[in-house]
């Protein structure tokens, strides 16, 4: 079974808020939702097609898709028809690009099963 993800929370965005402003929680709780619930607006409302830039963080867009029309739906082998709409992507700015950007085993992190990197490992032992 595989392991599971750590999940972080708005509750934990919070508190990490609340820590960088010497605060108590329950003053930067109401600062975070009501951030994350502005962009979510702006996603939402996006008319069809929006991009919020947050300097030094990312740009969330939201975009339009093509209609899809021999789309086959994985559990029935059926062809489906699957309607343009409208979908969010984000691209990390300059800072988290450059750090997510590093080799696994480089940080010390345990390389994925199956992985082509996997060999590094293995020289290392």
């Amino acid at each position: 079974m595989a392991e599971r993800t750590e999940t972080v929370t708005k509750k934990d965005i919070a508190r990490r808020v609340a820590n960088r402003m010497d605060e108590p929680v329950y003053k930067s709780e109401p600062w975070v939702n009501t951030v994350l619930e502005a962009i979510g607006d702006f996603l939402v409302e996006a008319d069809p097609d929006v991009r919020i830039e947050l300097r030094d963080f990312g740009v969330f867009e939201v975009k339009k898709t093509k209609a899809k029309p021999k789309a086959r739906n994985p559990k029935t082998n059926e062809t489906v028809f699957v309607h343009s709409r409208r979908k969010t992507h984000f691209r990390p700015g300059k800072r988290i690009r450059e750090v997510l950007k590093q080799p696994l085993h480089e940080l010390g992190y345990e390389i994925p099963e199956g992985s082509a990197d996997k060999h590094l490992d293995e020289d290392d032992e």
